[in-house]
Formats: structure tokens, sequence, C-alpha cells
């Protein structure tokens, strides 16, 4: 019997199960930053990345070649080095423009979580214009004809016809980045930002149980990425075109 309490109390000292629940509640407290930094970085990455898709596809002359450079960059360096420009150059470059036209303008005023956002947003978008441009793409050109021949203009085909079939194409490609997101604001403390990964990592300076915290962390972020895919295929589902409406659409652009 003193044999397996010996064991227990060695297990302890290497692997304390208890203290990985014990500590979430702690974790959880900043679940809160992390869906605010990971939901308006999405909502900016699909806006701008939209636009990155367009202007590729429609070869709009010099910004055609601006997106690309821009894209190969942001998809060619790590989201870490993004982040660590975002917060030391950005207060820099707005410093020196700020004492050109006679403002004061102090750092510090600018909170950490506004140039994470800025970087995760920019990184994040690199990718999605990828995914929009590959959904647009594959948005039959029949359509927009028939379109064209109902007397829409292209801006009404775009938000009529094009957009809405694009979103439904690219929304697992968005569910994926979104998750990858999510685990991607785990580096946002690299601006100062305290989300659940920073305060695993206080609690763990604090405790010295780094393996226990960085357990219940992967627990955390892998019931985030279970409950974001439940949300995906439930809107996928609400936004599925039927076959048979599908086989109508297409028989109506044939006879237009």
């Amino acid at each position: 019997m003193s044999g397996l309490k010996t064991t227990i109390i060695l297990m302890r000292k290497l692997f304390d199960f208890e203290q990985v629940f014990k500590q979430m509640p702690e974790i959880l407290k900043y679940l809160p930053v992390t869906l605010q930094l990971s939901v308006i970085s999405m909502f900016i990455a699909v806006v701008l990345g939209l636009a990155l898709a367009l202007i590729n596809i429609k070869k709009i002359p010099v910004l055609k070649q601006i997106t690309q450079i821009y894209i190969s960059i942001v998809r060619g360096t790590p989201i870490i080095v993004q982040l660590y420009i975002a917060y030391f150059g950005i207060p820099m470059i707005t410093k020196y423009i700020c004492f050109k036209n006679g403002i004061e303008y102090q750092p510090s005023e600018t909170s950490g979580m506004v140039y994470a956002i800025i970087a995760l947003s920019i990184n994040e978008s690199a990718y999605i214009a990828e995914t929009f441009r590959g959904a647009l793409l594959s948005v039959g050109t029949g359509q927009i004809e028939a379109a064209s021949a109902l007397g829409m203009t292209y801006f009404q085909s775009l938000r009529r016809i094009i957009l809405p079939e694009t979103l439904t194409i690219a929304l697992p490609n968005l569910g994926n980045s979104f998750i990858g997101l999510i685990k991607g604001t785990s580096l946002a403390f690299t601006c100062a930002v305290v989300e659940i990964a920073a305060q695993g990592k206080i609690i763990g300076g604090r405790t010295y149980r780094y393996f226990e915290v960085y357990v219940s962390l992967a627990i955390i972020y892998w019931i985030l990425t279970v409950v974001v895919e439940q949300i995906i295929k439930l809107i996928e589902k609400k936004t599925r075109i039927p076959e048979q409406v599908e086989m109508v659409k297409t028989d109506v652009i044939k006879e237009i």
C-alpha cells in the first residue's frame, strides 16, 4: 500500500492531472480577448482578401503587380516576424509622421491589441485572397453573361450572384482559416497582449507547472476548434444549394 502511495506522489510530482482543470478558469478569463482578436482580424482579412482577389481577377494594371508582391511577401514571412514589425514598426512610422506635422504622439497611447489585429489581419488576408480567387474563378461565366443580358451592371451581378456563390464555395476554406487564426492569436503576446496562451505562460511562471498549463491550453484550443467546426458545418448546410435548384438554374442559363 505504501508503495502505491509513493508511486502516486511521484506521478503527481511529474504531472498533476487535477492541476490541469484547476487552472482552466483562470486561463478562460482571457478567452474573450482571444475571440475578439480572432473575430475582428478575420472580418478585416475577409474584406481585404476579397478586394485583393478581385484586383487579381480583373487584372487591374499596377494594382495587380502590387497585390502579387504583397501576397508573396506576407505568405513568405513568419507571422511572428510580422507581429514584431507591426508592434515596433507602426509606432515608429506614426511617430515620425506626427513629428513632421507637428503633432504630439506617444506610442504607449495605442493598445498592443491594435498592432496584433493589424498583423493578424494582413497575414490572413494573403491566404484568404487565394481562397477567394479560386472560388471566384469557379463561378460559371454563363451566369455572369446571363446577368449582363438581363441588364445588370457588374457590381449588381457581383452583389447578387457572384459573391453569394463565392462565399458558399469558399466557406470550408474560410472556416479552416478562422481556426488557424484562433491558434495564431497565441503569438499575440509579442504585442504585449494577454490572451489565453499568454495567461498560461504567466501561470506557468508562477507555479513552475508548465506541462500542466500547456495541456490545459491544448484542451481549450481543441474545444474551440471543435465548436468552430460544428458552426461552419451548420452554416454550410444552411447555405448549400440543392441539386434540383442548381439543375434548373443551369437550364435557364442555357436557354438565355
